[in-house]
């Protein structure tokens, strides 16, 4: 397989999830301005859709969407728990936590990385994104590590690099205390460090 990234973009959450799979992969990046990665490829042809995160398989196809990726990966390999059963209420719990983090706090962040949004826009993203963060500090209140429990999920691989988006944008997470102590619980994973390693992001 073959994934293409950009350093810290949404794409980081499913080269975390292959590295806590240990599955056979390789990453290309990919200049999310010029659509060309780094080996010289047309990114457009490889995903029409124009950005990260793009899975190619050993069969050739091509996957997008990172919620639809990291879902498939836990499914290839479901002993390592990194998602429930398909079609079980824990199942659907993860997904509403997938949806949430892709459709409200991903998205709040989109005005944040557009150098010509306004200031005065930017005040009002950084609202909504810290509305996103009271929710998800709600979930992680009740003395879970992670947000379905006890187990790492692909969900909170994907909440991980989200949030981690706060510090470029001066979002201080330190006043949703529950997140910031789910980001070090996260970061220190080897998987997640490995993925950040081979990103050039430490």
């Amino acid at each position: 397989m073959k994934l293409y990234y950009s350093p810290g973009a949404c794409s980081l959450a499913s080269h975390i999830v292959l590295q806590e799979l240990g599955t056979d992969f390789t990453i290309e990046k990919v200049d999310n301005k010029a659509k060309v990665t780094e080996s010289g490829e047309n990114f457009l042809e490889v995903n029409p859709k124009g950005y990260v995160p793009a899975l190619r398989l050993d069969s050739d196809i091509v996957l997008t969407e990172g919620a639809a990726i990291l879902q498939y990966l836990a499914d290839q390999h479901p002993e390592k728990g990194l998602a429930p059963k398909p079609g079980t209420l824990e199942r659907t719990h993860l997904q509403a936590h997938l949806n949430f983090v892709a459709s409200e706090l991903h998205k709040a962040f989109s005005p944040l990385f557009k150098p010509d949004t306004s200031d005065a826009d930017r005040d009002t993203a950084k609202a909504n994104v810290a509305r996103r963060l009271d929710t998800f500090e709600a979930d992680l209140k009740d003395g879970r590590d992670y947000l379905g429990g006890d187990q790492f999920s692909v969900a909170d691989s994907y909440l991980f690099v989200v949030v981690n988006w706060s510090g470029m944008h001066g979002i201080d997470v330190s006043q949703w205390p529950h997140i910031a102590a789910f980001q070090a619980r996260v970061a220190a994973r080897p998987a997640v460090q490995a993925a950040l390693k081979a990103e050039g992001l430490i």
